[in-house]
Formats: structure tokens, C-alpha cells, sequence
């Protein structure tokens, strides 16, 4: 009888799982290449769950979920310091090139070619991103199998077509009136 009940928690456990991806896939949101360079080295990530914490306090902060064996993460950690550049809708190319997995010498050649240069933190900020926002890292809390990395925002760069490439329903999206 315990196995039957150990089987059956598996399967609703499973099925929470599927049911919770499909849930989340239906809330678009925002795409973002979170980057950082120093003596952890140079890396990136596309993410779709950075938010703002606080425009309030001492500087205004913002939270960035990376999945813990991420190099960039790694990197993130060592380096104290990131830029989360908020992708144009033009750019669905770049956050295909930083989602997937690679090589160090693959992950370096992401930069290539794509108008990457210096921010005002010094971390790498890509040319044509709606928003950047320069972070010292304040904080990252290990939770399961992501790191939750909270910035204290330093700099704020916005570009002039505020377009945010979007994620949802499994897809890339754009935003439309909705009159």
C-alpha cells in the first residue's frame, strides 16, 4: 500500500509540475540578457524573471532568477556586479544566442558582433536594449535549484524606442494597443 501511495504522490507531484509550466507559460513577460564581467569572468543569460524589488530605500533594487549551474551565475557571484539589459523587440536574436547552453568559448562568442560595450558599471551593456540597468549585487539566496540575485541599481540607461521584446505562451511576442 505505500508504494501505491508513493507512486501516486510522484504522479500528482508531476502533474502539479506540468500544470504549474503551463500556468506560468500563459503570463508573458519581459526578456532581458543579464551580463557581468570581472575576475569571474565574462558571461551572460537570457532571463524572463527579473522584476523591480523597490524604487524606494537606499537605491533602487531589482531580482533576477538564474538557475545555480549557470556559468553566469557563477560568474554574477564572483564578479558582484551585473547589467540586466532589457531587450528590444528587435532583438529576439540575441536572447536566442544567450538562452542556450555552451562551452566557455562558445558563451564568450555571444558577444561578438552585437554592439556590446562597457557600462556605467563597467559590465557589458548591449547597444539597442530599451533599458539597462547597472547593478552591485546586494544579495543572492541559493533556493533550490535557482539563485534569487538582488542588485542595487546604480545607473539607468534608456534608449529611445521603449519596444520590450516580450515571452509568453511558449513564444516570442511584441505588445499591441489594445484600443
Amino acid at each position: 500500500m505505500s508504494n501505491c501511495n508513493a507512486s501516486s504522490i510522484w504522479v500528482s507531484m508531476m502533474d502539479l509540475r506540468s500544470r504549474f509550466l503551463e500556468g506560468m507559460s500563459r503570463a508573458a513577460t519581459f526578456v532581458a540578457v543579464v551580463t557581468t564581467d570581472g575576475p569571474g569572468g565574462r558571461d551572460g543569460v537570457t532571463v524572463s524573471s527579473l522584476t523591480s524589488v523597490s524604487a524606494d530605500g537606499e537605491a533602487p533594487a531589482l531580482l533576477a532568477c538564474i538557475h545555480h549551474q549557470s556559468p553566469a551565475a557563477v560568474a554574477i557571484l564572483k564578479n558582484e556586479a551585473f547589467c540586466a539589459n532589457l531587450l528590444h523587440e528587435s532583438q529576439q536574436a540575441v536572447a536566442g544566442r544567450f538562452a542556450t547552453r555552451g562551452e566557455r568559448g562558445e558563451r564568450a562568442a555571444r558577444f561578438q558582433g552585437q554592439g556590446w560595450a562597457p557600462g556605467a558599471g563597467g559590465q557589458p551593456q548591449l547597444a539597442g536594449a530599451t533599458a539597462a540597468f547597472h547593478c552591485k549585487l546586494a544579495t543572492a539566496l541559493l533556493w533550490q535549484t535557482h539563485y534569487i540575485i538582488v542588485g542595487q541599481v546604480s545607473a539607468v540607461d534608456l534608449s529611445d524606442e521603449p519596444a520590450a521584446l516580450l515571452y509568453g505562451q511558449r513564444g516570442y511576442r511584441k505588445a499591441v494597443d489594445l484600443e
